[in-house]
């Protein structure tokens, strides 16, 4: 299998990533493209996430790539972010699965983990062994974790007692390990727990009804005394800016798998105008068809780009908040005019599952809010331009 740019990488931004990593991207293709697009239509009507598939992304070497632990050769945040990609234009259920255990869960081990926990904890998230969720957000809590947060853990001997309330927590049903964000009792900063679910105290259930990321196991958890060793928590967790540094690493990278969103539509609605006939032609020799490719490419293309620069100032250690945020921001909202248009230039069709674009349709509205609505980093951005906090 030879590497070649997609056809949306406009400017062939792809062709600047190493030999090594090229190479592993076309084994990703290859493997999204027979292991996951044929069954993904169908497990996200029945919003059941395929288990099979966490084997075979730990056998590909994409679970912990940032880490000297576990990735599988130096690699760049540039290229993390095109895996990112590639996982979302097939589907962007299993992009943020990837995104949950490789940089919410593990990431919050490599920043805030000891040596020791790194070197014993990472390496079974990297292989599968174990499954993580990432428990920040509670049900009164979401945007305001910093302040809000609710759940509390109180220090008894060698242990801690954690109680409360989390919700939205993707694998929340189907994680074996859960990263705990908490208050403790004795100096009011938050702190990281690494807990299993199996321990007494943990519970969790299944958000219903969900129309985006069908596929992604939201969960309400309760913690209701939940003991866990000291041991267990993050040793260089101590404050919330160990959370958001955590947080930092990620967002850009749901910018990169916004873009891949957008591209999933793009290419389903490119490939449906190539065969559906109209007046007498294919429509995708209408003028109004081709306007509404070139304003996708469009979006595409200088997506990409910002994703590309503001993940290369991460591995230049420049990347600030600002940065990231203001990449998530806009990379979510030209993907919700793409996926529009990619729905639009199909009619009716586009409403049918069985087209694709309808799922990266849905599924945009989720990776439009998490990970940092689009008003909340816009305030960041708007921080960093002013010099002032509106944050009210």
């Amino acid at each position: 299998m030879e590497f070649s740019t997609l056809t949306s990488d406009f400017y062939g931004f792809e062709n600047g990533l190493a030999d090594n990593e090229k190479e592993l991207l076309v084994k990703l293709r290859h493997w999204l493209e027979t292991e996951v697009k044929p069954i993904v239509n169908d497990h996200w009507a029945r919003a059941e996430f395929p288990m099979m598939l966490v084997k075979g992304l730990a056998d590909l070497g994409i679970f912990g790539m940032p880490w000297e632990e576990t990735r599988p050769f130096e690699n760049t945040a540039v290229f993390r972010g095109w895996v990112a990609l590639e996982l979302a234009r097939v589907d962007a259920s299993v992009a943020t699965l990837v995104g949950m255990q490789n940089g919410l869960v593990m990431g919050a081990i490599g920043v805030a983990g000891s040596t020791e926990q790194r070197a014993e904890w990472l390496p079974k998230f990297a292989t599968g062994e174990w499954l993580g969720c990432f428990a920040l957000t509670e049900p009164l809590s979401g945007s305001d974790s910093a302040q809000g947060l609710r759940t509390v853990a109180e220090r008894d001997g060698d242990d801690w007692v954690i109680s409360g309330s989390k919700r939205w927590i993707g694998n929340g049903t189907i994680a074996s390990h859960s990263i705990v964000w908490a208050k403790s009792s004795e100096d009011g900063q938050v702190k990281g727990f690494l807990v299993p679910t199996s321990t007494p105290g943990w519970s969790a259930s299944k958000i219903e009804n969900k129309q985006a990321l069908r596929i992604v196991q939201n969960a309400d958890i309760t913690l209701d005394k939940v003991r866990v060793p000291e041991a267990n928590r993050l040793q260089n967790g101590n404050s919330f800016r160990d959370t958001a540094a955590v947080l930092r690493l990620t967002r850009a990278e749901v910018a990169w798998a916004a873009v891949g969103n957008s591209i999933g539509a793009y290419e389903a609605a490119v490939k449906y105008g190539s065969e559906r006939i109209q007046f007498g032609k294919t429509i995708d020799g209408h003028q109004l068809i081709q306007e509404h490719y070139a304003k996708m490419l469009g979006n595409i293309t200088s997506s990409i780009a910002l994703c590309t620069r503001v993940s290369a100032m991460l591995d230049e250690g420049i990347q600030r908040d600002e940065h990231a945020a203001l990449a998530k921001e806009f990379t979510t909202s030209r993907m919700r005019e793409t996926v529009a248009w990619a729905r639009e230039s199909m009619g009716g069709n586009g409403i049918v599952l069985d087209y694709d674009v309808m799922r990266h349709f849905a599924d945009a509205e989720a990776l439009y809010s998490y990970e940092g609505t689009r008003e909340m980093n816009t305030l960041i951005v708007g921080r960093a331009i002013t010099g002032k906090a509106a944050f009210v």
